[in-house]
C-alpha cells in the first residue's frame, strides 16, 4: 500500500465510516453515508472498489458473494496528510494565514481565544 496516497473527499467520507466501525459491508457503508449525503449504492460500491485497488481499504469475504471492508490507512496519519495538503494549497503553506482566516470568519469567543493562548503558551518554551 502506498502511504503517500491522499484520499479524495468521497474516499475520506468512506474511511470516516470505516474508522468508526469495521469491517463493514458495502451496504452498511452506503447506509452510513446516506445519512449525511445523497449517494447511489453503485457509486459507493465503485468508490470502494477503487479504494481497494489503491490500497486504501482491505477486504475479506462476507456473507454470500459480498465482501467486508476495513480501512488500510490510519486515521491520524491520513488526516495529517489531508491537513498538510489543505494548508499547502489553500494557504500557500502558511499556518498563520490559516489561523487568522479561521479566527476572523466566525469571530472567536473570549473563551476560544483564552484556550488558544493557553495552547500557544504550552508550545513556547520561553513562556514558562
Amino acid at each position: 500500500m502506498n502511504k503517500a496516497i491522499k484520499p479524495s473527499p468521497g474516499e475520506t467520507a468512506i474511511l470516516q465510516v470505516l474508522w468508526e466501525a469495521q469491517p463493514r459491508s458495502v451496504k452498511d457503508i452506503h447506509e452510513a453515508l446516506s445519512q449525511t449525503r445523497s449517494v447511489g449504492y453503485t457509486t459507493t460500491l465503485k468508490q470502494i472498489q477503487r479504494m481497494f485497488e489503491k490500497g486504501l481499504v482491505t477486504r475479506e469475504r462476507g456473507e454470500g458473494k459480498s465482501y467486508d471492508y476495513s480501512a488500510a490507512v490510519g486515521e491520524a496519519d491520513t488526516k495529517a496528510r489531508l491537513f498538510d495538503r489543505f494548508v499547502s494549497t489553500a494557504f500557500e503553506g502558511s499556518v498563520p494565514d490559516l489561523v487568522m482566516h479561521a479566527l476572523g470568519r466566525d469571530g472567536a469567543s473570549s473563551d476560544d481565544i483564552e484556550k488558544i493562548r493557553e495552547f500557544l503558551d504550552s508550545l513556547d518554551p520561553e513562556s514558562e
